[in-house]
């Protein structure tokens, strides 16, 4: 068992490794990218990635604070749907309206690997080799599709 310390210790230097790999590989557009930490550039849309003992996930969540304005962006990647698809080569899970871990409703489109702890460094290439290529393709994505989200912009 870890102390709280130390997990954060150890998460933060498997997301500086992670960053390590990916950083060389600029976005769709050309541009330097935090791919940690992306910006999506739209207010309320992110794309999270997270790993703990049991699992990983990466998603796309819309955090807006109105359910109905949350539900026209769920919407939205509903047109692009086939899309999404197209470049994740994958279905994804899609949800809307659900719980966070902060009992917030949010709505995310998300894959998950499960059996693997961020905190057994011999599972750190299988979670590299899961959200590298997933990152990058919402990265591709998003460039695509982003203009279709300009109505909900304010």
């Amino acid at each position: 068992m870890y102390t709280r310390e130390q997990a954060s210790q150890i998460k933060q230097a498997f997301w500086t490794t992670f960053g390590q790999y990916v950083s060389p590989h600029r976005s769709a557009e050309g541009l330097k990218t935090n791919w940690v930490n992306y910006k999506t550039g739209l207010k309320h849309v992110y794309f999270r990635m997270q790993a703990d003992k049991k699992l990983a996930w990466i998603a796309i969540e819309i955090t807006h604070v109105d359910e109905g304005i949350q539900e026209l962006f769920f919407e939205q990647f509903l047109e692009f749907k086939p899309l999404l698809r197209e470049y994740l080569g994958e279905e994804w899970e899609w949800q809307l309206h659900d719980k966070d871990d902060n009992n917030k409703t949010i709505s995310r489109i998300y894959t998950q690997l499960p059996n693997v702890s961020i905190f057994n460094k011999d599972d750190w290439p299988q979670l590299i080799s899961f959200f590298k290529p997933r990152i990058f393709a919402l990265d591709r994505f998003w460039s695509d599709v982003k203009d279709g989200f300009d109505a909900l912009r304010y």
